[in-house]
C-alpha cells in the first residue's frame, strides 16, 4: 500500500506540478480476480489479495487525478509479463525466475497444481511497446489490457525448459486461466503482440546465467513462504 497507492499519489502530484504531457500507469490484471475469460476492460473488479488491491487502488488514484485535475493519463492492465531480468524475490515471485534458477541448479521444477493452469504470458518488449503507444496517443483517461489472448499452460512452459517436475498442491485464490481480451488496444492504438511464447522462452534460456544469484525455491520454502497468505485466501472462498 505504501508503494503502490501512496507512492503512486506522490508521482501524480509531482506530475501535476511538472505539467507532464502524459503519464502511463502500470496497472495489473490481478484486479479482475477469478475472472471469466477472455477478460475485457469492463469486467467486474474483484481483487483476491493485497497486491491486487493495492495496484487497483493506485489505478483508481490515477483515473481520479485525470478526472479532477485533467492530468493526461492512461493505464495498461498487464497480464503475465515475462522477459530477461524477471524478478525472483518475494513469496509471489514470477514463475520464470523460479524455474530458471531451478534449471541452473539441476533441481526439479516446482509446479503448483497439475500444471494445466494457463497464463496469458506477454513478453517484455511487447509490454514496452504498449507503454509507448499509450503515451503517444491523444486519448486520455483510457484503460487498456495488455496480453496476448493466447494463454499457455505451465506444463507447456516446462516442456520448453526441459527438466524433472515436482507437483505441489493447488493454492486457493489463483485463477485456473488468465486470458486478455485485447480488442480495445488493438483497435484504438494499433498494438498487437509480436513475440511468440516459444521464442520468448528461448530468449530467457539464452540469458539463463542472469539468474545465477537468484534465490533457489524448494517445495519446503514455497510452502512456508505462502502458508499464511493462502490460508486466508482459502477461508475467504469457503
Amino acid at each position: 500500500m505504501q508503494n503502490n497507492v501512496l507512492g503512486t499519489v506522490r508521482v501524480l502530484e509531482a506530475s501535476r506540478a511538472a505539467g507532464i504531457q502524459k503519464l502511463v500507469y502500470a496497472a495489473s490484471s490481478s484486479c479482475y480476480g477469478i475472472a471469466s475469460v477472455p477478460t475485457d476492460e469492463t469486467h467486474t473488479i474483484d481483487p483476491q489479495y493485497p497486491y491486487a488491491l493495492s495496484k487497483y487502488q493506485g489505478e483508481q488514484a490515477v483515473l481520479h487525478w485525470h478526472k479532477l485535475y485533467k492530468l493526461p493519463v492512461n493505464t495498461i492492465r498487464i497480464f503475465n509479463a515475462y522477459g530477461t531480468r524477471t524478478r525472483t524475490t518475494g513469496a509471489y515471485g514470477a514463475v520464470f525466475g523460479v524455474f530458471l534458477k531451478q534449471k541452473l541448479e539441476g533441481k526439479p521444477f516446482t509446479i503448483v497444481g497439475d500444471g494445466s493452469q494457463s497464463r496469458d504470458f506477454i513478453y517484455v518488449t511487447d509490454v514496452a511497446r504498449a507503454f509507448f503507444l499509450a503515451a503517444m496517443t491523444t486519448k486520455t483517461g483510457e484503460v487498456f489490457n495488455v496480453g496476448t489472448g493466447l494463454p499457455q499452460t505451465i506444463n507447456t512452459l516446462v516442456e520448453y525448459l526441459v527438466g524433472e517436475v515436482i507437483y505441489m498442491p493447488q493454492r486457493h485464490g489463483e485463477p485456473l486461466c488468465t486470458c486478455a481480451n485485447i480488442d480495445k488496444i488493438t483497435h484504438q492504438l494499433g498494438w498487437a503482440p509480436q513475440v511468440t511464447f516459444e521464442s520468448g522462452v528461448r530468449s530467457m534460456i539464452n540469458h539463463i546465467s542472469d539468474w545465477s544469484e537468484a534465490p533457489l525455491w524448494s517445495p519446503e520454502s514455497i510452502a512456508l513462504a505462502t502458508e499464511s497468505w493462502f490460508q486466508y485466501l482459502k477461508k475467504s472462498q469457503e
